[in-house]
């Protein structure tokens, strides 16, 4: 009952999915969560134009359908449009503010008030109302909330998914460093590893390292040693028998 969409931007990282049935918004985030990872998130413009193309061509798309774009209530709606934020909740609750956007004449007026929900319509404008079908997204960057040894962490995603995660670009440094603040350990393993043969870090996906996000002093590398984010997304060079949480890739 619905058909899939990868923007060029952020193909790496995410899927659209078209769902069909009409739902409230929070009854069409529950579905996507349980069924794929949340609402869809639009990042910036480019998503947009992307997920509008794919929403012309699909005939089974409805002409309105629910994202994941909600304003957090306010008692007494006294904030004014120049003050109020809204908010895309992504995965396990996190939240990120708005910064491009792209509403349709008139809309995001809150009247009546308050208007907390975000539609995306035909036309590629964003009113807010009240029941439609919906867009999902699916994650394809996992966080494993585990703690296993570089190896074992390899081993669970070649099991579970497809393989440790191959960073290649920014778009999917910004996709794994949202999620690595969720993580029960300080460093979250990734798929790169030192080879003391040929001198050089390596993507066990077979992936050439160009895109790279060292912390400063970092990557130098060692005989056994494993690339690993830390808090704040940077990368840096740990040995392959400590026990963290890592990042899985599904295809």
């Amino acid at each position: 009952m619905f058909t899939r969409h990868c923007s060029s931007a952020t193909c790496q990282t995410y899927i659209f999915h078209f769902i069909k049935e009409a739902k409230t918004w929070s009854d069409a985030q529950n579905y996507c969560k349980q069924n794929y990872t949340n609402l869809a998130t639009i990042n910036n413009m480019e998503d947009m134009k992307q997920l509008n193309k794919s929403f012309r061509r699909d005939s089974a798309a409805a002409a309105d359908a629910w994202i994941g774009l909600e304003k957090k209530r306010n008692a007494g709606c006294i904030e004014t449009k120049d003050t109020r934020e809204w908010h895309w909740y992504i995965l396990l609750g996190t939240e990120y503010v708005v910064n491009e956007k792209n509403w349709n004449s008139g809309e995001r007026n809150d009247a009546p008030c308050p208007e907390n929900c975000v539609v995306m319509r035909m036309d590629g404008k964003w009113p807010c109302s009240a029941n439609w079908s919906a867009i999902c997204y699916d994650d394809r960057v996992i966080l494993i909330r585990e703690n296993k040894t570089w190896a074992d962490a390899l081993d669970y995603c070649r099991e579970h998914h497809d393989d440790l995660v191959s960073i290649s670009d920014h778009h999917m440094q910004k996709w794994a460093q949202e999620r690595v603040k969720m993580a029960d350990t300080p460093y979250v393993w990734l798929g790169m590893r030192y080879t003391c043969t040929l001198g050089l870090w390596f993507w066990v996906s077979g992936q050439t390292a160009c895109y790279l996000n060292w912390a400063p002093g970092k990557g130098m590398g060692d005989c056994e040693m494993s690339a690993a984010m830390d808090k704040k997304g940077k990368w840096v060079e740990l040995s392959d028998t400590m026990t963290l949480n890592f990042f899985c890739v599904k295809n």
